[in-house]
């Protein structure tokens, strides 16, 4: 998640058992499927979500040209024998993204070759609906698990059940920021919420990829809630550059 209040970074330390995704859990092992890492080919900076054995759904904003896309991880530290490492051959920002409100903040990764679906490697379904209010779901990712200005970076993926939050109380909270193409999920009293590191990654609702992890103010902050692509909106977009790719 991009934060529009600049953190400052005291130093980096990974996360013990206990630590947590910001009021959050350690997920299953491999219940999230179609969770994607993305990696300059040393560290994890940014989550995406696999949507077909050879496309990556991510934030526009973690655009790198060539990246490292980790799936069927779960821990960082050990090597579970699940995991597929397989570089880009493509990156497509979408061409309206806007870096200075972080509108259209989505892009697609076209993988060298195509992953190895299995148990532990599976597509998320591009939604076939816009998602409504109170809608249970949940967020994904390696990102940030405190907050105050601490970095602590989990060595397992990390989970959290969040409800969808109505439009009008998201633009309320952030007054002219808000666009058509972003949503808000998570809790209006603060306390759990994705953070950075998590960017790029899955908000899956009622099995469906409903949001793209994208920017917020400080992590689970009371009145501010996460703010996602609103995915709905490109699935237009998504299915013409695979096509004609």
């Amino acid at each position: 998640m991009k934060t529009l209040i600049l953190l400052a970074l005291l130093g980096v330390a990974w996360a013990s058992e206990d630590e947590k995704i910001v009021g959050g859990y350690e997920c299953s092992r491999h219940s999230v499927p179609y969770q994607a890492s993305l990696s300059d080919g040393y560290f994890h900076f940014c989550g995406g979500s696999l949507i077909s054995s050879q496309w990556v759904v991510s934030a526009a904003h973690c655009y790198k040209s060539r990246i490292l896309v980790r799936l069927g991880e779960h821990s960082f530290q050990a090597n579970e024998g699940t995991e597929q490492h397989i570089y880009s051959s493509k990156v497509i920002k979408h061409p309206n993204y806007n870096n200075a409100n972080l509108d259209n903040d989505i892009m697609l990764i076209k993988l060298s070759q195509p992953a190895r679906l299995n148990s532990y490697v599976q597509t998320v379904s591009l939604p076939s609906r816009c998602p409504v209010a109170d809608e249970p779901c949940m967020v994904s990712g390696w990102g940030n698990t405190v907050t105050g200005g601490g970095t602590v970076m989990p060595d397992r993926m990390q989970c959290l059940n969040q409800p969808m939050i109505d439009d009008r109380i998201c633009k309320n909270a952030y007054p002219h920021l808000m666009t058509e193409n972003m949503l808000c999920s998570g809790f209006m009293h603060g306390g759990a919420s994705s953070c950075q590191g998590d960017s790029g990654g899955p908000l899956v609702c009622g099995g469906q990829l409903q949001g793209v992890v994208s920017w917020g103010y400080e992590c689970a902050m009371k009145g501010h809630p996460s703010v996602y692509a609103r995915v709905c909106r490109y699935n237009s977009w998504i299915q013409n550059v695979m096509n004609s790719n």
